[in-house]
């Protein structure tokens, strides 16, 4: 799976553990920054990605920043993303299954590798469900 990653100053650290795991799993990440902890700003960082998921260049995206939040919103701006923000596994699968989310989000000030890992791996192994969920996932795409 192709994937986008993007990150705010603040999870610059957290950025560079989950790239390499997602690397390790065998997906290809496109890193878009922030490299280093500049003060940046998490509005254009996570539209962009969100951009990138939309149009697809990339399959889903992964997106941190302090809590996740903000980024989280900047993505969700973009017409076709639905990002949603964990801070554990079972919401990352529901929101994969029932609510087709295209890029998961946490906070590197909320969040350490081993969670933001089982975050990813509920996300990732979860599959978008058809029924009633692709109709409502239809719903949130027409508003």
């Amino acid at each position: 799976m192709k994937l986008v990653i993007a990150n705010d100053h603040a999870a610059v650290d957290l950025k560079l553990e989950v790239k390499a795991y997602l690397e390790e799993l065998g997906h290809e990440v496109v890193d878009i920054g922030a490299m280093d902890k500049t003060s940046c700003h998490y509005p254009e960082i996570g539209a962009r990605a969100g951009r990138m998921v939309a149009a697809g260049e990339a399959d889903g995206g992964v997106l941190m920043c302090g809590t996740g939040v903000g980024i989280s919103i900047a993505a969700n701006k973009i017409h076709g993303v639905r990002a949603v923000v964990c801070s554990e596994p079972v919401t990352a699968r529901l929101a994969k299954e029932h609510n087709h989310a295209n890029i998961v989000a946490f906070g590197a000030r909320i969040v350490g590798i081993e969670m933001a890992k089982a975050i990813l791996d509920a996300w990732l192994n979860a599959e978008c469900l058809e029924g009633r969920h692709q109709l409502r996932a239809d719903m949130l795409d027409a508003l």
